[in-house]
């Protein structure tokens, strides 16, 4: 007579296709979301008022490069950054997309290893314009600002001073798990590193 063994059971764990419902989602939360979506409020007037002036296919984020290429004249995408105070990828994508709305260029430099970001007619003749709402959009800004307890400046001053006290990452590991500690290790090759992006505040004039 042949006694058949059981085959073993499979182990009992989560199903790795099944949300976990002990946990809930971090990011439906978060410290800067009320700040995003003050950004968000004000960046949309900017987007009304140029629909209002029939301006077509001009976003707030184009009025920064576009100011300061009026005023220093054609630049190449590392010069323009480092004018602007922007990395350099966040940069070259604003180029893209403004020479795809036809408001700059990019011309041969001063050598054959290097090209230039200029002001198109179109984008020239908007200057005047943008200037206008930046001035507009700041004084708006500040009168908003005049009406909190706390300006933003002295908000942010007061963060800033708290963060050269103890830097964020040690605030962090403070409040991480001991298990959650390991570090992961640099990124690999072309593997972009997120620096912390998902928490950052880049104003009312994104450039990404």
């Amino acid at each position: 007579m042949t006694i058949s063994t059981p085959e073993p059971a499979d182990p009992v764990g989560p199903d790795p296709g099944v949300p976990d419902p002990t946990t809930s989602d971090p990011t439906t939360g978060g410290y800067w979301r009320p700040l995003r979506e003050v950004q968000e409020l004000m960046e949309s007037g900017i987007v009304a008022l140029y629909a209002e002036r029939g301006i077509e296919r001009l976003r707030p984020r184009f009025a920064y490069p576009l100011i300061r290429l009026a005023h220093t004249g054609p630049l190449t995408i590392k010069a323009l950054a480092e004018s602007l105070e922007l990395t350099h990828s966040a940069v070259s994508q604003t180029v893209s997309a403004l020479r795809t709305e036809g408001l700059v260029r990019t011309v041969p430099g001063p050598d054959a290893r290097t090209r230039v970001v200029e002001l198109t007619q179109r984008a020239r003749d908007l200057v005047p314009f943008l200037e206008a709402e930046w001035r507009a959009t700041e004084a708006a800004a500040a009168e908003l600002d005049a009406a909190l307890p706390v300006s933003l400046a002295e908000f942010a001053a007061t963060l800033r001073a708290h963060l050269d006290e103890k830097p964020f990452l040690e605030r962090i590991l403070a409040h991480l798990p001991p298990g959650d500690q390991a570090s992961a290790g640099p990124p690999s090759p072309g593997e972009p590193h997120s620096g912390g992006d998902h928490w950052a505040y880049s104003g009312p004039r994104a450039t990404s």
